[in-house]
């Protein structure tokens, strides 16, 4: 059985290009998830304390599955849409999952 991998951290952008950025974020994990099946969440979002963060965590069923992702049409077009928007810092993690538990 193939280990679920998390990807977390975040990526920062100018502070006039992030909307634009999350714009295209959103719309490329609305079809990651419809898409993928190796993908168990994916989301972006603005960090409220830092006007240039974008917070990320991504959920995957295996490391092929993430491996995949990035040869996809849809990511494809993505890094070409914003292939303009420039990233002034990232810290970017892909873990692969020893073991869950659910926490209440």
């Amino acid at each position: 059985m193939a280990e679920e991998v998390i990807v977390a951290g975040w990526m920062d952008y100018e502070p006039g290009d992030r909307a634009t950025m999350l714009k295209a974020l959103t719309e490329l994990g609305r079809r990651t998830r419809e898409a993928e099946p190796g993908c168990l969440d994916y989301a972006m979002t603005a960090d409220p304390g830092d006007e240039r963060r974008i917070r990320v965590f991504e959920h995957w069923t295996s490391r092929q599955a993430l491996d995949e992702h990035f040869a996809t049409a849809h990511i494809k077009e993505f890094r070409a849409a914003v292939a303009g928007l420039p990233r002034v810092g990232v810290s970017l993690t892909a873990h692969t999952v020893a073991a869950s538990r659910p926490m209440r």
